[in-house]
């Protein structure tokens, strides 16, 4: 029987054939809502449904709409495509949006209307809104890292992440945003211009990922995901109250991703809650590689298939009293100033209630923690960068016309055509010509690459040395940096960078409210672990979090905390904020 459903409109063969693809079965464990193809609350989407408030929507609660019949999927994505419409032409935070989000929801709708509910209800994310960082390769949409260059870049083929979402029945919103080639963490690019943090417009919203940061702060979905080569997955948390994870690197396949550095890169994402990162850890950690990204293989067999949901409680109550905890001091920035008293400020309540918890602090003093330091002597970005690019454009595919697009970083770079096609900061010009020379045959490169051995090293041994379970620091020393600033000083990610290492960041607390940033600054803490620890790292980050209470707060900058009116939209709109028109005059496009 063909339903025509009231707010969908009939169901097409498109949608026929996503839902096909979207109940199969899935990899991830079950959600067990119980006998729900048996129940009677389940309502299709033939009359009018009762409103639910997307705003700090968690998966959990999304879901208990859904199976209750307060929502359906359609009504459920509908809302958050009125939020985009509206806020986005002043955040510059997503890029497109799937012209298949209804009819993959409709679908859903569909399939539980006809008491089908038990054959998809063990799907972790079904119906839950997920925007990919546009530097993740999904056959629905281009694939541009931010850069004009890249406008026409239609891969065919989606990244073995985004499969483990659809597989595990999300929908895939949009793209959002980024820093271009997600080289820095401004997140401004010539495609989207400048992604404004939505906490105070005057800011970035950190980067690279800056995109999904103001993205999921301001409730345009429920996850978000990132790819992280020194900060960039971190920062957009940290200065979006956030939480985020950079998993050990080889646990999540880097395949169908624009890639920066192979030594550096992983992917990870952003979520609201604690409780919502784990599932997507589960999902993301469940892609099955292709054979594109080698580190995969180094995954421990008792790594495989976790369901990191569990790992949240793998403490027990009052379990904190005993944890030792590494504290860097070398990451802090103890000169007083406007930029960095706040951050001092909250991260010396945090570490009060941490010891009032029963934690045992270690302060940690080895000079050879020093983040700039690190950066300076063994960062290997400009050596890989060239490379890598090369790779995945000479396999890439073009709209139309597979002549028209870039097939190499020298044709990005200096084509005639792309004259005005790239944007870099001005603090990046030497980046961009250094990486003309370098490369990894260079011998530089092999004396950065022992030098990263010997830091892996020597941060085994401050582990074992001074017996902690894990390291804490502010992700970045000042608060995130206005708009127009040169680049994204201050933070403290290249550490896990190059030794591999998870990280857990977590929203600890505010800078003071001020007239432009109405419920202050968000400032964030990164609790760093042993390799393969991220189970374990996220049970401490659940804790951690409860110890310090209810942290996050929405945005309510430009109404950002108000209901928007959803419209019956019977086809995806055209995401409006997508232009260079606010991208700062200090950052002239097609120039190094």
């Amino acid at each position: 029987m063909l339903l025509f459903l009231r707010d969908g409109g009939p169901r097409s063969v498109l949608g026929q054939a996503a839902l096909l693809s979207l109940l199969s079965t899935s990899t991830t464990s079950a959600l067990n809502p119980q006998d729900l193809a048996t129940t009677n609350i389940l309502q299709t989407s033939l009359g009018p449904q009762p409103t639910f408030d997307i705003r700090e929507a968690t998966i959990s609660s999304i879901h208990n709409a859904l199976f209750s019949g307060l929502t359906t999927c359609h009504s459920l994505v509908s809302s958050y495509l009125a939020r985009i419409e509206a806020f986005n032409p002043s955040l510059h935070a997503v890029l497109s949006l799937n012209p298949n989000a209804l009819d993959l929801a409709s679908a859903i709708d569909e399939q539980l209307s006809l008491n089908n509910a038990s054959s998809i209800s063990h799907k972790p994310l079904l119906c839950i809104p997920v925007l990919l960082k546009d530097n993740f390769d999904t056959s629905e949409m281009p694939t541009t890292g931010g850069s004009l260059s890249l406008a026409h870049n239609t891969p065919v083929k989606d990244a073995p992440t985004v499969t483990a979402f659809k597989q595990a029945g999300a929908i895939i919103l949009g793209k959002t945003n980024l820093h271009e080639f997600a080289l820095e963490g401004i997140s401004v690019s010539s495609l989207g211009g400048q992604a404004v943090n939505p906490y105070d417009s005057t800011r970035t919203p950190g980067g690279s990922s800056g995109g999904t940061g103001a993205a999921i702060a301001a409730n345009f979905a429920v996850l978000g995901t990132g790819t992280d080569t020194v900060n960039s997955l971190r920062s957009p948390a940290s200065a979006n109250s956030l939480w985020s994870f950079r998993p050990t690197r080889g646990l999540i396949s880097r395949e169908g991703v624009i890639p920066v550095g192979w030594t550096q890169d992983v992917v990870g994402g952003m979520a609201r809650t604690v409780e919502d990162l784990a599932v997507m850890m589960t999902v993301m950690s469940s892609t099955v590689p292709e054979g594109g990204d080698n580190t995969t293989a180094l995954v421990p067999p008792g790594m495989k298939g976790v369901d990191y949901r569990k790992a949240l409680y793998s403490f027990e109550e009052g379990k904190l009293k005993g944890l030792r905890l590494g504290v860097l001091n070398g990451f802090w920035n103890h000169t007083a100033g406007l930029e960095t008293d706040p951050v001092n400020e909250v991260m010396s309540n945090t570490l009060e209630r941490l010891k009032e918890a029963g934690v045992e602090l270690v302060n940690i003093t080895d000079p050879v923690y020093d983040a700039l330091e690190i950066a300076a002597r063994l960062d290997v970005q400009t050596w890989e960068f060239r490379e890598g690019l090369d790779a995945y454009l000479s396999s890439t595919t073009y709209e139309g016309n597979d002549t028209i697009g870039p097939r190499s970083f020298v044709d990005i770079y200096t084509s005639d055509n792309n004259k005005t096609n790239f944007l870099v900061l001005p603090s990046q010009y030497n980046y961009i010509r250094n990486a003309f020379n370098r490369s990894t045959s260079s011998p530089e490169y092999f004396v950065r690459q022992h030098g990263i051995s010997n830091l892996q090293t020597h941060l085994f041994q401050t582990f074992s040395a001074n017996d902690i379970d894990a390291i804490i620091y502010p992700e970045q020393k000042n608060l995130v940096v206005k708009i127009g600033s040169p680049s994204q000083s201050g933070r403290n990610g290249i550490l896990a960078a190059l030794t591999g290492s998870p990280v857990i960041t977590l929203p600890v607390g505010f800078s003071e409210a001020t007239e432009e940033a109405p419920v202050g600054v968000p400032v964030g803490m990164e609790i760093l672990g042993r390799k393969w620890s991220d189970g374990k790292l996220l049970g401490i980050a659940k804790y951690v979090g409860e110890v310090l209470g209810p942290v996050r707060k929405m945005p309510t900058t430009g109404g950002l905390g108000k209901l928007v009116e959803v419209k019956g939209y019977e086809k995806v709109p055209e995401v409006k904020g997508v232009d260079g028109g606010n991208i700062p005059g200090v950052y002239p496009l097609g120039t190094y």
